[in-house]
């Protein structure tokens, strides 16, 4: 399976991906714009690395707690604290896109087609959608 993740086809389309999701730069300050570049000068290097056990990730991009208190870091939980919110470079996101690529392949034919959780085009928004089409549906057939 590791060689489709790092197939060139798959790379390029996980690129593709990547840069229409845009985000922000991680710890290493890549931006998405400047991804391109990077991966035609070190994509064979990663790749093999990856092969030989050796790749090893960036770190996430994370917020102290004043970063937390003042800006975009953090999403607030039910309990009153914060999440942090961690912002993978680019690279990694690239890389993560292929991985979910070649897993999505072979795994979303075995999904329950009334399944929502993490799916390509379904979302929490068709989930209560399908929730009120079902209830409805329920109502008209009891007499």
């Amino acid at each position: 399976m590791i060689e489709k993740v790092l197939n060139r086809k798959n790379f390029y389309k996980a690129y593709r991906e990547v840069v229409r999701n845009k985000g922000s730069a991680g710890v290493d300050g890549m931006q998405v714009t400047e991804l391109f570049s990077y991966l035609e000068n070190n994509r064979d290097r990663i790749a093999t690395s990856i092969l030989n056990h050796t790749y090893v990730p960036q770190p996430i991009k994370g917020g102290t707690k004043r970063e937390l208190r003042a800006g975009p870091w953090g999403l607030p939980k039910n309990n009153g604290k914060t999440r942090l919110l961690g912002v993978p470079t680019a690279v990694e996101r690239w890389l993560q896109q292929a991985v979910s690529q070649v897993l999505m392949a072979k795994y979303e034919l075995t999904f329950e087609e009334h399944s929502y959780g993490f799916r390509p085009e379904k979302n929490i928004h068709k989930a209560v959608t399908q929730s009120l089409k079902y209830r409805a549906e329920r109502k008209e057939n009891v007499p």
